[in-house]
């Protein structure tokens, strides 16, 4: 029986935020099922080229670039440099992001504009440069990370919280107006997933061990979330068998939000 070409042959991914943490997770993974990658990160660009030696050692070409997508040159910048660099672009995974945890009143216009920047309106300025590369490659795939924060109040995270509920409302957008360019655009929203982003969170760096014991606990699938859960998830929605899942956010958190 003739052996089946990995499901990303052929393709050319770019990943914001991808230089470790989930973003590195996704790269791997895509670069795992024969997708050439472009890293990007904005301010350690050790642990990006330590991915891409990752990569390469999978045997696919990669590229690195640093780039603030909070910026939309910068944004417009880094989707030519990577199209260029990789001689093309097929697949479009927003996953950077950042943000001011703190309480309400102790939120400032710098914080905000800052997390919606990087979080929201770079998914916007991306997708528009990105847009005409994979029309002209017959169609994509556009995946935007969001966050459980988006439609769940979580402690100190107003901020972040509002910036992901942006990103899938783009999302859906995105997904009506790209549709006629065969071009497939969704999101994924996270539960609690083990990376070191978590420290950021209120209590977690002095509770850490005990606030996943107690999202084990909660956690109806019986194990706590992972990097490679979300990475299985993205490649799926960037592979034929999501053509026709539009503008969805789709969930992963083992069941955690069914509450039990």
């Amino acid at each position: 029986m003739q052996q089946q070409a990995p499901r990303f042959a052929g393709k050319i991914a770019l990943i914001t935020g991808s230089g470790r943490g989930i973003g590195k997770t996704i790269a791997l993974r895509l670069a795992s099922e024969g997708a050439d990658i472009a890293l990007n990160y904005f301010r350690n660009r050790a642990p990006a080229e330590e991915t891409a030696e990752e990569i390469r050692a999978l045997g696919r070409r990669v590229y690195v670039a640093r780039a603030d997508v909070g910026q939309p040159d910068d944004s417009k910048r880094l989707v030519d440099e990577a199209a260029e660099a990789l001689g093309g672009l097929d697949i479009l995974v927003h996953n950077a992001a950042s943000g001011y945890n703190r309480p309400v009143m102790e939120q400032r216009v710098k914080g905000w504009d800052w997390t919606l920047n990087i979080n929201a309106r770079a998914a916007l300025f991306l997708a528009q440069r990105a847009v005409p590369i994979l029309a002209g490659r017959g169609g994509g795939a556009i995946v935007n990370v969001s966050s459980i924060g988006a439609q769940r109040v979580l402690p100190e995270y107003a901020v972040v919280g509002a910036s992901k509920a942006a990103l899938e409302a783009l999302t859906r957008y995105l997904a009506v107006e790209l549709a006629p360019l065969r071009i497939v655009v969704n999101a994924v929203s996270a539960g609690m997933v083990r990376t070191d982003a978590l420290q950021h969170f209120p209590g977690m760096r002095e509770h850490f061990e005990e606030r996943f014991a107690y999202a084990l606990a909660h956690t109806p699938a019986g194990q706590v979330l992972e990097p490679e859960d979300i990475a299985g998830v993205v490649a799926f929605l960037c592979s034929p068998d999501a053509f026709m899942i539009r503008g969805q956010t789709i969930l992963i958190d083992g069941g955690a939000s069914l509450g039990f």
